[in-house]
């Protein structure tokens, strides 16, 4: 057999390349497990130089680092020669062998033993032999097996491969140039003494450090306490170090002649003069930047919901952020009105401390925030009170501002018998000398209890603590006992005040009392928003609740409306509208009209009748909804034509006034106000803009106008929304998500009117209308789907005659009040998209002035309808 180290060239040479791959690759993978001790090593001294580690360190550290790292350097090159073996050809062929089925390079190298004479055992031989050689054509090379996990378990190969990736991230290459002049040979001996310096500002300031060494410059702004490091090399004394910056006092046990230190390290507190003298000495006039103290104030009004959350602005400013404040509330008893319950001296009570809200984001320097906490159960509430506010930065220094005093914000009872005890709470907390006065109170004002209390349970509970009270009086009473008697006096008027209703006319009676007290006490325009919310929401339950019960008994309500001829029908709209009024009437401060206009509220709602709908008859929810988003869509298209034409006349000024010459003064451009009930389509509704695009007849420009005009639809859509029907199905789920869509287009379509971009405002305005049509697809498929399911009509006030209701022509629409055929026309996702193209060309006709006045006419009465 012939050699295998000698093997014929003739017959390696289809795999030549892999055997000599595969030995390659065989002399890595013994490198790799000989010497990853060496290059582990290498990379964890390279980290610490590029990371200028031994900047930071005293010159004996960095010696005595160095001589462990070639120690450990010496140690894994002795062991990588040690143990490394350079592998052979053989071996590498073997290797390569062993991956093929059947060795045919061994195969191919053999020869046989005997039959050599033998012509058919040399054929079969001839054979093998070919079939082993077409098989080494298969041979690939062997990759190299890198892994020395079971040679290094803990991984530490990674941790210095970690570390060196960390270095060249954050460090830099040029700081291991300062390792070379730590010795006291090669270049240092060469050039003589130097020196090293570095300023490094305080961390807070995110400011970079400075080396010193690269300052030319004869002055350095500083920042206060900065940190100034000085590193000396060569004979000691040939550099010394003078300074003033530091206020250091000399220490009077030195000799004044002795050497300076080879390693100094002091704070800069003040401006003066840093000086190396010396070979290749320098001197700087080093100005220090003074850390200002952060300021904070009272920013804006102090504002207070009904239920007593407290918003406190505040601003507040530093130079390098602030990191933490405290707000501070003392009872101011020089301005307390003493009187009643207030006389006696007030029992001390710890001053409020409260942090203030930082910024989660963004930068501290300067910003504003808002306290938000509720002082409703304190004794102070509603009392007159010194608030401060103080801030500190990260050097320690405080900023105060100004004492105010303000009246503590608490929750308002509109309740008088809620708020008399809170009165008597507020008392007993003032000092336990009133808890006999106070017992007096509680037992007159409970003297007839039929004519106060609307139920015996806030009787009682009142009455038990009249006698815990009094028994806590003739004892003496304890700390613990008066925050008792407070926690209940104070559960008592909230029960008072929000009541145990279980009847939906009792919870708007008492939402009207509510409201009533409010306009009588004279509350905040948030506390009316709240009241009305409370309102609204009480009537919607009330009515909800006659609905049902037109439904349990239908002919019972038939009859009461038979007998009753003078009745008005109002739907929900109508009811929101008083509302509306009410509340707007409230924040103008016109008390009188608002309690007169409740008080007309009350009467309807107490004489309101409700019964189950008929077919044609009266208006359910869902036609509501559809009717409001459909006058919604149209106020949109109106504003939208609008802004178009302001957009021409933007770039051709005399146009827009011919196209106003032809009859497009008549069009409505959406309403510019609620209208009365009563009102026709279209009464109350704003006419088109006079051309040219000038100032309005109110005084605002026309592009504030009609972003006012888009804020008021987008606040009557976001009104609609709430109420929308439909809540849980497929269907109506998307209609709210349309609807919600709408709400984003319409908002930027305000903004872009209040910058003058009309362009971008036609398109968010054409956005908000296919929205809004998606939405009363999906409201229409769901209002669709709950008739099929067979659910019962909302119910609607009494008093309609459909008979009397008018198609688009202003014909009577029949006995029964319906418009159009019961014959189905196109169904599924045409009908829907038919239905677009015919309003699309509606709307399309309505816009050409010179159509006659008649069809124009009849053209705006579809689109009110539809």
């Amino acid at each position: 057999m012939a050699s295998r180290d000698r093997a014929p060239a003739d017959i390696l040479k289809p795999v030549r390349w892999q055997i000599r791959l595969t030995l390659w690759g065989m002399a890595v993978e013994r490198l790799v497990r000989a010497f990853w001790p060496l290059w582990s090593v290498i990379f964890v001294v390279l980290a610490a130089l590029m990371l200028g580690l031994q900047d930071l360190v005293d010159v004996e550290w960095v010696w005595a680092a160095g001589v462990l790292a070639l120690g450990g350097t010496g140690w894994a090159l002795w062991r990588g020669v040690r143990r490394m073996r350079w592998p052979h050809r053989e071996e590498a062929m073997l290797r390569l062998d062993g991956t093929l089925r059947g060795s045919p390079i061994l195969a191919a190298l053999d020869s046989p033993a005997i039959g050599a004479t033998d012509p058919g055992s040399q054929a079969l031989w001839k054979a093998h032999q070919e079939r082993m050689r077409a098989r080494m054509l298969e041979a690939r090379a062997v990759q190299p097996d890198l892994r020395v996990a079971r040679a290094d378990p803990f991984a530490l190969r990674y941790v210095a491969l970690l570390a060196l990736s960390v270095a060249l991230i954050f460090g830099s290459v040029l700081q291991m140039r300062s390792v070379t002049g730590m010795g006291p040979s090669g270049e240092s001996l060469a050039s003589g003494p130097t020196w090293e310096g570095w300023m490094e500002p305080p961390a807070y300031t995110r400011l970079p450090s400075v080396y010193l060494n690269d300052i030319t410059a004869a002055s350095l702004d500083v920042p206060e306490g900065a940190r100034i490091t000085l590193r000396l090399y060569g004979e000691v004394g040939a550099l010394d170090v003078t300074e003033t910056v530091s206020g250091r006092a000399p220490d009077p046990a030195e000799d004044p002649e002795a050497p300076a230190e080879t390693a100094q390290d002091f704070e800069v507190t003040q401006s003066g003069t840093l000086a190396i003298d010396g070979p290749g000495g320098r001197s700087w006039e080093l100005a220090v930047i003074p850390d200002t103290r952060p300021t904070v104030a009272q920013e804006g009004e102090i504002e207070s919901s009904y239920e007593g959350d407290a918003q406190i602005p505040f601003a507040a400013t530093d130079d390098y952020g602030v990191v933490s404040g405290t707000a501070r509330i003392e009872l101011a008893l020089d301005e307390v009105d003493r009187r009643y319950g207030l006389t006696a001296e007030p029992e001390p009570r710890a001053v409020i401390e409260l942090p203030l809200p930082m910024p989660i984001a963004g930068s501290r320097t300067e910003f504003t925030e808002t306290l938000i906490e509720n002082f409703s159960t304190h004794p102070w509430a509603n009392l007159p009170v010194r608030i401060s506010f103080e801030v500190a930065d990260e050097a320690g220094q405080t900023g105060a501002a100004e004492p105010q005093v303000i009246p503590l914000p608490g929750r308002r009872f509109f309740d008088p018998l809620a708020a008399a005890l809170i009165e008597q709470r507020r008392a007993l907390l003032w000092s336990r000398d009133n808890s006999r006065d106070v017992t007096q109170i509680l037992r007159a004002v409970s003297y007839k209890p039929d004519d106060i209390f609307r139920s015996a349970v806030p009787y009682l509970r009142l009455r038990t603590i009249q006698r815990r009270l009094e028994g806590f009086t003739t004892e003496g009473m304890t700390a613990e006992q008066q925050d008792e008697i407070a926690g209940a006096l104070w559960d008592l008027a909230l029960l008072l005040e929000e009541g145990d209703l279980s009847s939906a006319l009792e919870r708007l009676q008492r939402a009207q009392d509510r409201l009533n007290e409010a306009m009588k006490n004279g509350a905040s325009d948030q506390e009316i928003a709240e009241l009305m919310q409370e309102l609204r929401e009480a009537t919607d339950d009330y009515l909800r609740q006659l609905s049902r019960q037109a439904q349990q008994n239908p002919d019972q309500n038939q009859q009461q409306m038979a007998q009753d001829q003078n009745t008005i029908e109002m739907s929900q709209n109508d009811l929101q509208r008083m509302m509306d009024r009410i509340q707007e009437l409230m924040e103008q401060g016109r008390m009188a009209e608002a309690q007169e206009a409740l008080r007309q509220l009350q009467q309807m709602m107490e004489n309101m009748q409700v019964t189950q709908g008929q077919p044609g008859q009266g208006q359910t929810p869902g036609e509501q909804a559809m009717e409001g988003l459909g006058e919604t869509l149209r106020n949109q298209q109106g504003l939208s034509d609008e802004a178009f034409r302001q957009l021409q006349d933007q770039f051709n000024p005399g146009q827009q006034g011919q196209q106003g010459q032809q009859g497009q003064q008549g069009q409505q451009q959406g309403q510019n106000g609620q209208g009365q009930p009563g009102e026709q389509p279209g009464q109350g509704q704003g006419q088109a803009q006079g051309q040219g695009g000038g100032q309005q007849g109110d005084g605002g420009t026309l592009e504030e106008n009609l972003a006012d005009r888009q804020q008021a639809l987008r606040d009557e859509l976001n009104r609609q929304r709430q109420n929308l029907p439909g809540a849980g199905t497929e269907s109506g789920e998307a209609a709210r998500d349309a609807l919600r869509r709408a709400d984003d287009a319409m908002d930027g379509a305000e903004e872009a009117l209040r910058q003058d971009d009309f362009a971008e405002a036609l398109d968010q305005q054409s956005q908000a209308m296919e929205a809004l049509r998606e939405g009363m697809r999906n409201l229409g498929e769901a209002l669709a789907q709950q008739q099929q399911q067979g659910q019962g009509q909302q119910g609607m006030a009494q008093g309609g005659d459909p008979g009397q209701q008018r198609d688009p022509l202003g014909r009577n629409s029949g006995s029964n009040g319906q418009l159009g055929t019961d014959e189905t026309m196109l169904q599924g996702e045409d009908v829907y998209r038919r239905a677009r193209e015919l309003l699309d060309e509606i709307r399309r006709r309505t816009g050409e002035g010179e159509r006659p006045q008649e069809e124009l006419d009849y053209l705006e009465r579809l689109l009110e309808r539809f």
